[in-house]
Parts: C-alpha cells; sequence; structure tokens
C-alpha cells in the first residue's frame, strides 16, 4: 500500500515538473513552479510590499520608466510573462526584481540615472526574471515542502507567505554571485538590443560607487552584491564582446 501511495506521488510530481531550454541562461532547466503560479506568487508579495512602500504616481517619472521598460521587456528572453514597473518613494539607488515580471525601482535612482543607465539596471532586474533566479532559489530553499504543495497545486496560506519570506530574503541579501554576474551580463545584452548605449551599466555602477563612498548610504545593491570593480570588469568584458 505505501509502496502505491509512493508511485503515485511521483506519478503525478514528475508529471508536475516542466524541462525546458531556458535562452536567457542557455541551459536546459527543471522547473516545479509553472507561469502561472509564479504570477501569482509575485501578486501576493505585490500586495504586501505596496502595503508597506509609499508608491509614486508622478506622470512624467512614470512616463519615462514606461518608456525605457517598455523597450527592454520587448527584448526579453522570456515573453510569457507581461512585466511590470512601479516607482518606490527611496532616495537609495536601487531596484529589485519580485517573480511574476514585477520590478520595483527607487525614486532615487530614476532621479540620478540617465536613460543609458536606467536602461542598463532595469535590463539587469528583467534578467533576474527572465532566467527565474528568485523561482530557482525558492525550489532550493523549500525542496520538499515545495514539492507537496506547490508543485502538486495544493499550497496553501502557510506555504504562501514562507515563499514569500524566501524571496523577500533573496531581495534584502542579494543573489548568489553567478545569479549578479549573469543578470549584469543580459543587462548589457538587452540595453544594447534595446538600442540604448550597453556602456551605461559601467557609468551607472560608477555612479554606486561614488554614491556609497561619499555619503556613508547603505545601498543594497552594493552591500549585498559582488565587489563592484569586478562587476565592472565583467560588464566591460560583455561590452566588448557585443561590439565585436
Amino acid at each position: 500500500m505505501r509502496l502505491s501511495i509512493v508511485l503515485v506521488f511521483f506519478i503525478v510530481f514528475l508529471s508536475g515538473c516542466t524541462s525546458v531550454y531556458n535562452p536567457a541562461t542557455g541551459q536546459h532547466e527543471t522547473l516545479l513552479i509553472d507561469t502561472q503560479t509564479e504570477v501569482s506568487l509575485g501578486e501576493d508579495m505585490a500586495e504586501q510590499i505596496n502595503s508597506e512602500v509609499k508608491l509614486l504616481t508622478s506622470h512624467k517619472m512614470r512616463e519615462r520608466l514606461e518608456r525605457i521598460a517598455g523597450r527592454i521587456s520587448a527584448v526579453s528572453d522570456r515573453k510569457d510573462i507581461s512585466y511590470k514597473f512601479n516607482i518606490v518613494e527611496n532616495k537609495e539607488f536601487n531596484a529589485f526584481a519580485i517573480p511574476g515580471g514585477i520590478v520595483y525601482v527607487h525614486s532615487g535612482l530614476l532621479e540620478e540615472a540617465n536613460d543609458d543607465e536606467l536602461a542598463a539596471v532595469l535590463g539587469h532586474e528583467v534578467g533576474h526574471i527572465a532566467a527565474r533566479h528568485s523561482v530557482k532559489r525558492l525550489q532550493a530553499v523549500l525542496g520538499y515542502q515545495l514539492i507537496t504543495s506547490i508543485a502538486l497545486g495544493a499550497s496553501g496560506q502557510k506555504q504562501v507567505l514562507q515563499a514569500v519570506d524566501v524571496v523577500f530574503n533573496v531581495v534584502v541579501l542579494g543573489y548568489s554571485r553567478k545569479d549578479e554576474y549573469l543578470a549584469d551580463k543580459l543587462g548589457v545584452k538587452y540595453a544594447k538590443a534595446a538600442g540604448f548605449n550597453p556602456q551605461g551599466m559601467v557609468t551607472f555602477f560608477r555612479k554606486l560607487e561614488k554614491e556609497g563612498g561619499d555619503t556613508g548610504i547603505n545601498l543594497v545593491f552594493l552591500s549585498s552584491h559582488p565587489p563592484i570593480e569586478e562587476r565592472i570588469k565583467q560588464a566591460e568584458k560583455e561590452i566588448a564582446a557585443l561590439n565585436q
């Protein structure tokens, strides 16, 4: 009897797994969370975030963000979701993405970054989404619990909240260096493909470096990511490769 239950479980589980080629990573990947589930989780997270931060509705700022973001989204390797962009009232140079194609950009970054720099930053965040970095982090952290609740379609509020916590930790503490370097690479790629100067990635990093050093502000984008000089070197290599 127990063996039968186990066999049924694995049959259902394997039917819920999807092995797909991800052009953003250049690899075949096994996913336990489908797009619909990811979008639903992202909406739950957005509801919580929106209740804790002040979102700006300035027409001028939104028009600029939507104009540049639209061009970046159009060249993304991932086409199965609709990207959404929000402006958070915060002076720090920061931006972050959550599952389901939702990106938050701080007003301080919008005010200081030129169009090429903003395109590179948005490309970086869209890169995280295209590479499904937060989804993979969920799979790695929640493990068996994720398999039994989300993959089998039996997730409850408790599991959803735990998933939200995992992604929030990624946003606050940062992704792995490998993930960050890939997001930088995709940011450069998307910026150039959208018609912007990908050198904006390098000049933005320089601004980040100066902002953190001169003001002492705790910049999440700096403190939780790989060393800024290493990222600049990698970005310059990617730009050189694209120009060739």
